[in-house]
């Protein structure tokens, strides 16, 4: 199983990634978009609301037509299902974008994550284990989360303990 999901990103990530790739590599799309279906899938089946919210951020951040991104979303749900942990998709982002793309997809899973107007203990620790991984310092996560939360108009876990901490 882990051999056919190595295999997977090997054939969609071309040989010669750059470390500073546009935002919008095929390799690089699907890796984010399976770390947005795991966030949305945390909680168990994801509404309707979150299902509206996955594809509205895939059709404008990414620049995709509805029929792509359900194309996307669909081949990032089978990796994801096959994945045993974040960094399979992580260190794909990590060697194809910079540091300006990957705040914007930690920026994306935190608008999943507020979409149903609630934050579990889970999904923060979630989005806390991705930013890591993604070379996301503590302050930027914390500053991306709390402008989320605002533009949403929750203060749900925003000043929580745990981010004090971090």
């Amino acid at each position: 199983m882990l051999d056919g999901l190595r295999q997977f990103i090997a054939d969609i990530v071309s040989p010669g990634a750059e470390a500073d790739m546009s935002f919008d590599d095929t390799g690089y799309l699907l890796a984010a978009t399976a770390l947005l279906v795991h966030v949305v899938s945390l909680d168990g089946e994801p509404s309707a609301i979150e299902k509206r919210k996955l594809h509205s951020l895939i059709e404008s951040r990414f620049k995709l037509d509805p029929g792509k991104a359900d194309n996307l979303i669909a081949q990032a749900t089978r990796a994801e299902g096959d994945a045993v942990d974040l960094y399979h998709f992580t260190s794909v982002i990590m060697r194809s974008v910079n540091e300006e793309g990957r705040l914007r997809i930690i920026e994306m899973m935190w608008e999943l994550v507020y979409a149903d107007g609630e934050l579990s203990e889970f999904e923060d620790n979630v989005l806390w284990r991705a930013a890591d991984l993604l070379g996301i310092s503590s302050r930027d996560r914390i500053d991306l989360k709390r402008k989320v939360a605002e533009q949403r108009g929750s203060s749900a876990g925003v000043s929580d303990t745990a981010d004090a901490a971090t």
